[in-house]
């Protein structure tokens, strides 16, 4: 009997140490845990081949059209994809200025799926909304943008002016809301509607969704278990595309919002501005990021293509002075060389700012000194993510690039998935989960 019990504790210690080295489970939001793209003690695989299946867990078809991001809780994976009444959507992709939108009238199908993460086998569906799209979406875009949030008890999937919509995790909708026709288009060119791509967050209680739109721009908390609307706070802002992130420091926690003409940041229990900042490009995509107790703020397009390191103390309207890179609230910027869709990866000491063309720069993160700047050569819309040591970037013609992370900059493999990748990867253990246009994919040793 002693040694029986020797036995189990021994089984329970192991199981313990495994499961400690194991990488994070969750990857509850866009860019996972904080949106900072990073899943500490995962050893995921440098290399793997679709064609011969090496490294390939499993692969499942995805049906319709949608570039939101895989979510995962546990064991649950969540997708949401629109299905348009034409056999062949267009999918443009590549470097190119047209601004025009698709023309599909057709009758669209939303839907929110349900994957199991370890087998890929469908467990749920449900339709959210069907119905011709309100607004029109870019080429490279599509009707289904916005990536889940969950807390593991509820789901919240976004589909701009379609519908904000709650969900158990066995699939019973739980509430939704019409928020209106959120119109996003290019400020500059009203005509050139380009889809809603803002992803919804959760914090504790709450939802929060920012909406910047052609008119009546607002950020806005709702209560998680019934969608009672907490506050709503008007934006002077153009339309944008980026996804808010919440961040507590001593104390006080606030929703950090991108933006061109209002950046900033914002009180989480009451949505009352604490600082604001203009100074961006005037489409702004990327993500705020928190790492090393600053917020970095990255964005493209149009005269500037900034990156900023604000202070989590910042207070009050903290613009830049002309030809200034810093200031008491600002640590280190940039006047040009952010992204435009990419939201930046801070792992370790360093921050990776990839850009559309392929263009890598590596940063220290603290002080913004550059250490070295290199090209991919490929198309990218995807943002980066990173665990053991490693930094995967998925190009938008299919390839995965794996770059040593660190000061050294090095290419440890090309893998091509063979099909349009425009969706950041999610980590969840030992395994990296790629959605490419039609399929997902579950890759680990």
């Amino acid at each position: 009997m002693k040694y029986l019990s020797f036995i189990l504790l021994c089984i329970l210690i192991l199981s313990l140490n495994i499961f400690a080295q194991s990488g994070t489970t969750n990857w509850p939001q866009f860019r996972g845990p904080q949106a900072r793209g990073i899943s500490e003690n995962s050893s995921l695989p440098t290399t793997w081949d679709v064609e011969t299946n090496n490294n390939i867990k499993w692969k499942t078809n995805v049906p319709g059209l949608g570039f939101s991001c895989p979510v995962i809780w546990e064991n649950k994976l969540f997708l949401t994809t629109a299905i348009s009444g034409l056999e062949d959507p267009e999918v443009k992709v590549g470097l190119y200025g047209d601004i025009e939108p698709v023309e599909d009238e057709t009758i669209h199908t939303w839907k929110v799926l349900c994957y199991d993460k370890s087998s890929g086998e469908l467990i749920w569906e449900q339709t959210a909304h069907t119905g011709v799209p309100k607004v029109k979406r870019h080429p490279k875009s599509t009707h289904a943008n916005s990536t889940i949030a969950t807390d593991g008890k509820y789901v919240i999937a976004f589909f701009g002016s379609e519908g904000l919509y709650c969900y158990d995790l066995d699939g019973k909708l739980i509430w939704k809301k019409d928020l209106g026709v959120l119109r996003s288009n290019f400020f500059l060119a009203p005509e050139a509607e380009w889809g809603f791509a803002s992803s919804p967050v959760i914090h504790k209680d709450r939802v929060i969704v920012q909406c910047d739109v052609e008119k009546n721009s607002f950020l806005a908390s709702f209560e998680l278990p019934s969608g009672k609307e907490i506050w709503r706070t008007p934006r002077d802002e153009y339309p944008t595309w980026s996804t808010p992130t919440i961040h507590t420091f001593d104390g006080k926690t606030q929703i950090i919002v991108n933006g061109y003409k209002h950046m900033g940041g914002y009180d989480f229990d009451t949505g009352k501005e604490i600082w604001q900042m203009s100074g961006g490009g005037d489409i702004p995509v990327p993500t705020p990021v928190v790492a090393h107790n600053l917020i970095f703020m990255n964005s493209a397009h149009g005269p500037v293509s900034p990156i900023y390191a604000v202070k989590p103390t910042a207070n009050g309207d903290i613009t830049l002075e002309e030809n200034a890179t810093s200031n008491d609230h600002i640590v280190w910027s940039i006047k040009k060389g952010g992204a435009y869709m990419q939201t930046p990866l801070i792992y370790s000491d360093f921050l990776y700012n990839l850009r559309g063309n392929g263009s890598l720069k590596c940063f220290e993160a603290k002080t913004g000194k550059e250490i070295y700047k290199e090209s991919l050569k490929a198309p990218f819309s995807a943002s980066g993510v990173a665990a053991g040591n490693q930094i995967y970037f998925s190009s938008e013609n299919g390839k995965v690039f794996v770059v040593k992370a660190g000061p050294e900059y090095k290419i440890l493999a090309e893998n091509d998935m063979k099909d349009i990748i425009m969706t950041t990867p999610a980590i969840s253990g030992d395994v990296i989960y790629i959605r490419t246009q039609h399929y997902l994919y579950a890759i680990g040793e």
